[in-house]
């Protein structure tokens, strides 16, 4: 299982969490996980998967679709 902050929200749900952010005087992130299992890779594919990490500043997971 994979789970990243999710970007696709509903207004409705926006609206719901900014409510409850301003109830606890806290900032939350919503995240949402997805049934996927990690590829595995060589050496190379994981040095060449790292070396554009590091180009662009994200995190890169391999998976089994």
């Amino acid at each position: 299982m994979l789970c990243s902050i999710d970007t696709d929200m509903t207004p409705e749900i926006h609206q719901k969490i900014s409510a409850l952010e301003r109830d606890l005087g806290k900032i939350l992130l919503a995240f949402r996980c997805h049934d996927l299992k990690p590829s595995e890779i060589s050496d190379s594919e994981l040095q060449k998967i790292k070396k554009v990490e590091n180009q662009i500043g994200l995190s890169l997971v391999a998976v089994d679709a």
